[in-house]
């Protein structure tokens, strides 16, 4: 891979095939990513222009994890694995959470839903234990199928 600056217009990205296939990918400096592909032997690319959203709904497609991202949602779903689909779901902590841990509000018991992290004040908890206690401000990052994700909005955030 060849990476270029390019004054005042972004950053590109080469790759060359071993069959001689060129694909360049800019960055540039307005936030819209373009694509350029050139075949061996073609004279003239391809080209199209995306936004950093379809850019990364391209990018998730070539990994083979495809990402759908609404709002403070993200659902994962794996190539590989056509029939699994993991949500994430980033919300702030509500006030009739303030005060109880992820073990007395029974989150996983009652929703199938796993909080697997937390924000507070900026610092970030990874695996936050059962005992950890809520506090106002804080940001939680729960994962679970759709249906257990709405099930947890509604019983344990209060949100409908």
């Amino acid at each position: 891979m060849r990476i270029s600056e390019l004054p005042e217009i972004g950053t590109k990205y080469e790759i060359e095939s071993p069959k001689g296939d060129k694909v360049a990918v800019i960055f540039l400096a307005t936030g819209e990513i373009e694509l350029y592909v050139l075949e061996a032997g073609a004279e003239q690319p391809s080209v199209t222009r995306l936004t950093s959203e379809e850019a990364r709904r391209v990018g998730s497609v070539l990994t083979g994890a495809m990402l759908t991202i609404e709002r403070e949602d993200v659902e994962v779903s794996f190539s590989e694995i056509s029939d699994l689909r993991i949500n994430i779901h980033i919300c702030p902590v509500t006030k009739r959470m303030v005060g109880k841990s992820i073990e007395d509000l029974g989150i996983r018991k009652r929703t199938g839903v796993t909080i697997i992290a937390l924000s507070r004040k900026g610092r970030s908890i990874i695996s936050p234990p059962p005992e950890t206690v809520f506090e106002e401000g804080d940001l939680i990052v729960a994962i679970g199928e759709r249906e257990q994700i709405k099930v947890c909005a509604r019983e344990i955030l209060g949100q409908v």
